[in-house]
């Protein structure tokens, strides 16, 4: 954190009922507050904690309180003073090559800073010489006994402290003062009769002046509420309005202020008034006509607007009237004007289908066809839920895909996943139930109803319990997710074929169904085969290797195979999110997964800065009573990354956040299993294997030839 204040202290009044005061300052411990009660008389007690106070808010950066006990809640008339009190001792001990934490330093620094702002504070309650005034010798040399009944001050150059003057002097002078203090009290007695008829004439000049300023408010922007002494207006009371440069009396009355004279722009209309006065007269013996006028205001300006229409029509009085005589007409064209409108906006729309008109009459003989189409086949964003039958179909234009419509419901025509499966990954980090739309890698989620495994943080839900996967663009968990920290959703979608739909013969190329045997030649893909062999032959490339033909199965075949360990270098991107409440390391998605680092391998690990990766011998490493293991590691600190080579009879291993407890798991580090296979064949006879290279085989097995060999975590697999 930052010290944004130099504050240190507060003080407070006591008031014999007030027992929890506040402290604005930040604290690392209860210790470091020391509560001063000061008496009237000026007395100060140091109060003890516990005894008479308690502490709250240690550590918060706007501080917190002291709360006194019964007995000891400060009286009227005493003053509380709380002050910061950081003991003067320096705890941070860095360590070689250790992390080094912003934290703890920062801390270190906030110590130090409070130590200083408190020294600051002693030094400005103390004597102080200005900063351009100078004192030669400030220190003071002389023992007790040399200082004991004398004064403190200046030797005669102004520039050494003096502590042995003698205070005989001074005390002569004070007698001779208070003699001279007694004669002045004689004649203050007969100059305070003086002054007492002084103050009887200023008291009655005083009143006067206040009746004066309570009925004359003097000059204010707006009207007064009460008067200058802030008590009830009193009828007659006079003020002068600044904001409309006119004088107000008040009204008690009516309680309203009022204008002895019309401001100025008020005069203006008045003099206007005045001077119109015999066209104001005429037009009031006309009253009533003119509201009569005013009445029809809206139908007078709709015709002074059309005076030149109205001129026009008058000029042809003739046509109006046969007009008139065929109202009726007009009056059926105008209830169907919007009709006409339309027809005569889609003129040539209606001239191409009088061009067509014989389709048209035959798309109207067939109008049932054609509707039934319309049923049968529909354009949508959304699945249409009414007139459905078995095998309608619609082109879903959010999907992008074609679907038909089964007793089931609706489903892709085809599959919605282009190859065999699709993933999709989303990282959520507000509560949610649905998963729909752009996945982390802008990827649109579409899958095949029931054709999709969900995967949370790496544990597969369960469709149907856990989670929904029947809409086809979204899935809908049955709790909310994201409530705390980054959940991790992998989906994978699953694409849908039938095969034993396939008609073999309609197939160019891959398969060898017997439907293909006697009619496909190799040019078409097919086997080039007319019939069958004979019981147990099997298919073979001829000698040409141009097509297939029956031949007898291999006889027997040695196989000898040699075995070994092959290191490789792993890759692992480590990251941080919350599970279960707290912050915990994710490896390849899976909290605090457990590793199997094998012996002889390399593995690289690559760490967020703010969370130093590290591997230890003890659980929690450092931070459970252990150290860093550091045998075969290498830490790069720029790119944040820890390398370790694993070797031979490593120990169990355990990985841990150096700044953080409780993030890591648990690193296995088991003796490798064989990783390469090298085989060797008599190749159908046609080589020989010497003894020497035989006795050196790992293992051997005899079989026929055309056998494959790998290996699957050390597990030999054969392949025929």
């Amino acid at each position: 954190m930052t010290i944004s204040t130099t504050n240190i202290k507060n003080s407070y009044a006591g008031n014999s009922n007030t027992s929890v005061f506040q402290y604005t300052f930040k604290i690392l411990a209860n210790t470091e507050l020391q509560v001063i009660i000061r008496a009237s008389s000026g007395t100060e007690t140091v109060k003890t904690i516990t005894t008479h106070y308690t502490v709250s808010g240690v550590g918060n950066a706007s501080g917190g309180n002291v709360t006194f006990t019964s007995g000891n809640i400060p009286a009227t008339g005493e003053t509380v003073v709380i002050r910061r009190v950081t003991a003067q001792t320096q705890n941070l001990d860095l360590v070689e090559n250790d992390p080094f934490s912003a934290e703890t330093v920062e801390s270190a620094f906030d110590k130090l800073t409070s130590i200083n702002q408190e020294l600051q504070e002693q030094l400005d309650r103390s004597i102080k010489v200005s900063r351009t005034a100078t004192i030669t010798t400030p220190e003071i040399t002389d023992d007790a006994t040399a200082r004991a009944g004398k004064l403190l001050g200046f030797d005669n150059t102004g520039n050494v402290l003096d502590a042995t003057i003698d205070g005989s002097g001074v005390a002569v002078s004070a007698t001779n003062a208070a003699n001279s203090a007694t004669a002045s009290a004689n004649s203050a007695s007969a100059a305070a009769a003086s002054a007492t008829a002084a103050q009887n004439a200023q008291a009655a000049a005083e009143a006067a002046l206040d009746t004066f300023d309570d009925d004359f408010l003097g000059a204010k922007s707006s009207n007064p509420t009460l008067d200058n002494d802030g008590n009830a207006l009193t009828d007659g009371a006079l003020y002068f309005d600044t904001t409309n440069n006119v004088m107000k009396v008040y009204d008690l009355g009516n309680t309203q202020w009022k204008q002895l004279t019309p401001t100025s722009s008020q005069q203006t209309n008045i003099d206007a008034a005045v001077a119109n006065a015999t066209n104001i007269n005429a037009v009031g013996g006309n009253i009533s006509n003119v509201n009569t006028v005013a009445g029809n205001n809206t139908n007078i300006n709709t015709v002074a607007g059309n005076n030149s229409n109205i001129s026009t029509v008058a000029g042809i009085s003739s046509n109006v009237t046969t007009v008139a005589g065929a109202v009726s007409s007009i009056n059926t064209a105008n209830s169907n004007a919007s009709n006409i409108n339309t027809v005569a906006g889609a003129i040539t729309n209606v001239n191409n289908v009088g061009g067509s008109i014989s389709n048209v009459n035959s798309v109207a003989s067939n109008l049932t066809a054609v509707n039934n189409f319309a049923d049968t086949y529909r354009i949508a964003s959304s699945a249409p839920t009414s007139s459905l039958d078995v095998g309608d179909l619609y082109f879903d234009t959010t999907a992008n895909e074609l679907k038909v419509y089964k007793s089931s419901g609706w489903s892709a025509a085809g599959s919605t996943v282009n190859g065999t499966s699709a993933r999709f990954t989303y990282s959520v980090s507000s509560s949610t139930t649905t998963i729909t739309g752009n996945d982390d890698n802008g990827n649109t989620l579409a899958y095949d109803a029931g054709f999709a495994d969900v995967y949370l943080n790496g544990v597969k839900m369960v469709n149907g319990t856990d989670v929904t996967v029947t809409s086809g663009t979204s899935i809908v968990f049955a709790s909310a997710i994201g409530t705390s920290g980054t959940d991790i959703v992998d989906i994978i979608a699953f694409g849908t074929f039938n095969v034993a739909a396939i008609n073999a013969n309609n197939i160019t190329s891959g398969t060898m169904g017997t439907a293909r045997l006697p009619v496909v030649p190799t040019t078409k893909g097919g086997t080039g085969l007319t019939s069958l062999g004979t019981a147990g032959q099997a298919i073979v490339v001829n000698a040409n290797a141009n097509g297939l033909e029956f031949a007898n199965a291999s006889s027997a075949e040695v196989y000898g195979f040699n075995l070994s360990f092959v290191a490789s270098t792993v890759n692992y991107s480590v990251t941080v999110a919350s599970y279960a409440g707290a912050n915990r390391f994710h490896i390849l998605g899976v909290p605090q997964k457990t590793l199997e680092l094998k012996e002889g391998n390399t593995y690289v690990f690559s760490y967020p800065s703010a969370h130093p990766f590290a591997l230890s011998t003890t659980a929690d490493g450092s931070h459970g009573g252990g150290s860093e293991y550091t045998t075969g590691v290498t830490r790069d600190n720029s790119a944040y990354t820890l390398t370790y080579v694993v070797p031979t009879n490593a120990p169990q291993l355990y990985y841990y956040c150096t700044s953080h407890s409780g993030m890591g798991g648990t690193a296995n580090t088991p003796a490798p299993f064989n990783n390469n296979l090298q085989v060797t064949t008599t190749n159908q006879g046609q080589d020989n294997i010497s003894a020497a290279t035989y006795a050196g085989f790992d293992d051997v097995i005899f079989a026929a030839s055309g056998f494959t060999f790998s290996l699957s975590n050390g597990e030999l697999i054969a392949t025929i």
